[in-house]
């Protein structure tokens, strides 16, 4: 049996105590929040009688000694339960992003590993299965290696509160997912980033709604990513609408189900070289879907046989690292160096 202590109970919890009531051999021995009454509540909710509710995070994991810690608090204090969980010997699973800066995200990295506790972040889009499938699909070498990766955000949420304030708050608040999707589908590594914001008339943000980067992935791969948060009509999926440029073909997906591709074959129409349609394997049963539920079964595997977790911090900062390194460009106006993980 596993135990774990869930540290934030707003409503981002609820997905992740939906997943975990799903888990065998998980046990969810303690709720914290800075608000009681909202722990109580989610509690009750839940069916956690036997959870140990505080506002203290420190005190909850000295009463019940857990595996464990779910980490579901705002970026600004996450550093600071990733410190908590690791000095009590914990393994940390976090939701994105892994930290509010640059400073911090290395920090706890290298606090997990001086720990050597294990640290993964909840980076569910890479869990969705045409993410899976176009990944395993590129691999096979069936158009060839990826060149250049393309991806378009549109879509126009009237969230009210905190984000309607945010600064940058399409590169902080959404743009990781796809980021993480783009790295993880064409094995690529950040190295480079030019980026540009704006805030269109129509806008109802304070800063950062309409975004434009252009990455350099490594290896001759190039990404470029276009995305609003104020664009009316014609909307993408949340996961995007993407085209992947290979040396022998290209493949497109709407970011739901309509996903195709094509490969070079011989002969031309005039000037253009033929192609034709080639299918994309379905998902494979090894394939790791699920999102939330997903990404916490393939956490508690790596607790219980010293695995490392797909989404693990040492990894994750890398698409962080995109993240900054936009924002950077953006309020520099000049192309930024993404570094290594060994140079972070």
């Amino acid at each position: 049996m596993i135990n774990a202590v869930l540290v934030g109970c707003g409503a981002m919890s609820k997905a992740w105590l939906d997943a975990a009531r799903q888990i065998d051999g998980l046990a969810i021995v303690g709720l914290v929040d800075l608000d009681a009454e909202r722990a109580k509540a989610r509690a009750r909710e839940y069916g956690l009688d036997g959870a140990v509710i505080g506002t203290s995070l420190d005190a909850v994991l000295d009463q019940t000694k857990p595996d464990a810690v779910f980490d579901v608090v705002v970026p600004a204090a996450r550093r600071d339960v990733a410190f908590a969980a690791f000095a009590h010997n914990c393994h940390l699973l976090t939701e994105k992003p892994l930290a509010d800066t640059p400073e911090n995200a290395r920090a706890i990295v290298e606090a997990a590993r001086r720990a050597g506790r294990i640290h993964a972040v909840v980076q569910n889009r890479r869990y969705v299965a045409n993410v899976r499938r176009i990944r395993r699909f590129l691999d096979s070498g069936a158009i060839g290696k990826p060149t250049s990766i393309h991806a378009d955000f549109f879509i126009a949420p009237h969230f009210g509160g905190f984000r309607e304030e945010m600064a940058h708050v399409l590169l902080l608040d959404m743009a990781i997912h796809t980021f993480d999707a783009a790295r993880y589908m064409v094995s690529g590594d950040p190295a480079g980033v030019y980026c540009q914001e704006w805030e269109p008339a129509n806008s109802w943000y304070r800063q950062g709604s309409s975004a434009s980067a252009v990455f350099d992935l490594g290896g001759g791969k190039i990404f470029t990513y276009a995305g609003s948060w104020c664009a009316d009509g014609f909307r993408t999926s949340w996961e995007g609408s993407w085209r992947i440029v290979a040396e022998r073909g290209s493949l497109i997906w709407d970011g739901s189900d309509a996903l195709k591709a094509e490969v070079v074959v011989p002969g031309r129409d005039g000037i253009i070289d033929k192609t034709q349609a080639i299918e994309v394997p379905p998902l494979d049963p090894a394939d790791r879907v699920g999102g939330h539920l997903g990404i916490i079964r393939d956490f508690i595997h790596a607790i219980e046989t010293g695995s490392e977790p797909e989404t693990r911090g040492s990894d994750n900062i890398k698409s962080l690292a995109m993240v900054f390194g936009a924002i950077e460009s953006a309020e520099t106006g000049r192309r930024v160096a993404i570094p290594t993980q060994e140079t972070q």
